[in-house]
């Protein structure tokens, strides 16, 4: 057991201690009080893990392992891809009815679609060089 484990074991056995000495009238200042500390806990391990992570990240970059990625997930790369492919549906959708009928629509609409799912699936790694590829999580302590 590390250390900090010993010390909420130690809290929790204070913690039903107390609740024997002060009764059942006091259960959810107890419960709180107990689960504050350990959310605390839980709080400073995430903030290590994170830390060690983006330190781990920065060196990589640094040693030239690995180029710096840019964050993905703004507006513009999350929907842009969608909304310019819905935008220019319209034109295709009439194009595909005018030249071929139904079956032309049907064939624009798999198109789109199909670029779409291409998009969210794969595209990030091609517009990005093929850098998501990562072998272990990087968050094991």
């Amino acid at each position: 057991m590390d250390a900090p484990d010993i010390e909420l074991d130690k809290e929790l056995k204070a913690t039903l201690q107390a609740r024997g000495e002060l009764g059942a009238d006091y259960d959810s200042a107890l419960a709180e009080s107990f689960l504050e500390k350990v959310e605390q806990r839980l709080d400073a391990t995430l903030e290590r893990r994170v830390r060690r992570h983006l330190a781990e990240e920065r060196t990589a970059v640094a040693r030239g392992m690995r180029s710096p990625e840019r964050p993905y997930g703004h507006f513009g790369e999350r929907y842009g891809f969608g909304i310019i492919s819905l935008v220019l549906a319209i034109p295709l959708s009439a194009i595909g009815v005018a030249q071929a009928g139904i079956g032309g629509l049907v064939v624009a609409w798999l198109g789109i679609v199909g670029v779409n799912a291409f998009q969210a699936g794969h595209g990030r790694r091609l517009f990005r060089g093929g850098e998501e590829r990562r072998t272990a999580s990087g968050w094991e302590d």
